[in-house]
């Protein structure tokens, strides 16, 4: 498959929307080889099969995948509007995904935590702001953008290709990873899910291993107050956040325990392998499954 896009330099936009592509032509072999041409030249692109981020058109029909026309390409309902990353990615993402069950999901979840921010810092739209004044996040745009070489280095069109390629590489990788991620959750929500409906306690939920729970278990289920998890060599309690991102939790660990570890936290709670409590009153550690559930049920009957 022949993909062309602009020469000169790149952004994060085209490099992520080429990286999805590659990850395209992996998952269905039958494309064939993923060729990239660089080029402004007409007929260069009207040769190739797709066109990404270059010739102002917006048809993925007719394979062509651009943003800059007048009027753009349109936008999602948040009002993010699309770059060539999301243009791509909105019409074979869930492919990309692997298909199946929760294609869609996986890749409206990598919509949500990669893409949209490409697009957005492409089409000129702020989503964030600093908290502190001259201080800025590095975002992955920056990133991909500092491959470009610089204006004192060698600015042939052969060393910018190289460049590319790289930057190529890594946008690749780090879309590969965030698949992988976006897998993982949605099989963890399923494992959230099921260890929700068959706790005998709607305020206690105990998973039979350590995996991400929040996002599937707060919106969810608005009684639980504490999670029992088996760590590497040991278990935990957490307290549940009152909403996703908070601090702030739904009821908090006892206050007697705050910072207490060992001996000490074994003598307070009367739970013999006890280890450790944070100070934050979030987390706290047993040695064993039973200790950390005595340590949960033991939050639950305290009042503050």
């Amino acid at each position: 498959m022949r993909v062309a896009t602009h020469s000169g330099s790149f952004h994060a936009d085209d490099v992520f929307a080429l990286a999805a592509l590659s990850l395209l032509v992996a998952a269905e072999p039958e494309r064939g080889p993923l060729e990239i041409v660089r080029t402004r030249d007409p007929e260069q692109l009207a040769a190739a099969d797709l066109r990404v981020d270059v010739g102002q058109r917006d048809d993925p029909a007719t394979g062509d995948f651009d943003h800059h026309q007048r009027g753009g390409a349109g936008e999602r309902p948040n009002g993010i509007r699309y770059a060539s990353f999301g243009l791509v990615w909105r019409e074979f993402g869930a492919r990309i995904a692997g298909g199946g069950e929760h294609a869609e999901a996986i890749a409206r979840r990598l919509d949500e935590v990669l893409v949209q921010g490409v697009d957005a810092n492409d089409t000129g739209q702020t989503i964030s702001s600093a908290l502190v004044a001259d201080v800025a996040p590095l975002t992955v745009s920056h990133a991909i953008a500092a491959f470009n070489p610089n204006w004192d280095e060698d600015g042939s069109a052969e060393a910018k290709r190289r460049a590319f390629d790289e930057a190529l590489a890594f946008a690749t990788g780090i879309l590969s990873r965030e698949l992988a991620s976006a897998r993982a959750q949605v099989r963890a929500a399923e494992l959230v899910r099921a260890a929700i409906a068959r706790a005998d306690d709607p305020r206690l939920i105990e998973l039979d291993r350590g995996l991400p729970w929040h996002r599937e278990l707060v919106p969810t289920a608005p009684e639980a107050l504490y999670v029992v998890y088996p760590r590497e060599q040991d278990w935990g309690v957490q307290a549940v956040p009152r909403a996703l991102g908070e601090f702030a939790n739904r009821k908090d660990l006892p206050e007697a325990w705050a910072g207490r570890s060992d001996a000490e936290l074994a003598e307070v709670t009367g739970v013999p392998d006890a280890r450790f409590c944070h100070a934050g009153r979030f987390m706290a550690v047993a040695g064993s499954r039973e200790g950390a559930l005595e340590l949960a049920r033991q939050a639950l009957a305290h009042v503050d």
